[in-house]
């Protein structure tokens, strides 16, 4: 039987939980290069609309992945930042980003043998 814990259940659950969602990965990828703001991190993941960026870093933000200053200016200027805990998730996202890698390489390589 999987380790269980009576309040939060499976830890692979819990910590699939705390980065799923499309765009999730892609946030904290782009956040490991750097502190964003919002329209910067809009423009490097385009594909994204802002309603759901805005509810993806919430999310992040709720987890304690990631950290959100707001600077008293006109107009307000907020960045986006890993937490000390967020960037745990480094190891995880590089091993699969090189997984991603490994299985394009042999999508490609299995393209050429047809």
């Amino acid at each position: 039987m999987p380790y269980q814990d009576g309040k939060f259940g499976c830890p692979v659950d819990v910590g699939l939980s705390m980065i799923s969602g499309k765009w999730k990965p892609r946030i904290i990828y782009e956040l490991l290069q750097q502190t964003r703001r919002f329209g910067e991190l809009h423009r490097l993941i385009p594909e994204v609309s802002r309603h759901v960026l805005t509810t993806q870093l919430r999310e992040l933000e709720e987890s304690d992945i990631v950290s959100r200053t707001v600077y008293p200016s006109s107009p307000p200027k907020v960045e986006y930042a890993l937490t000390e805990f967020g960037k745990r998730i480094a190891p995880i996202l590089e091993q699969m980003i090189e997984l991603g890698e490994h299985y394009i390489a042999k999508q490609n390589q299995g393209e050429r043998n047809e």
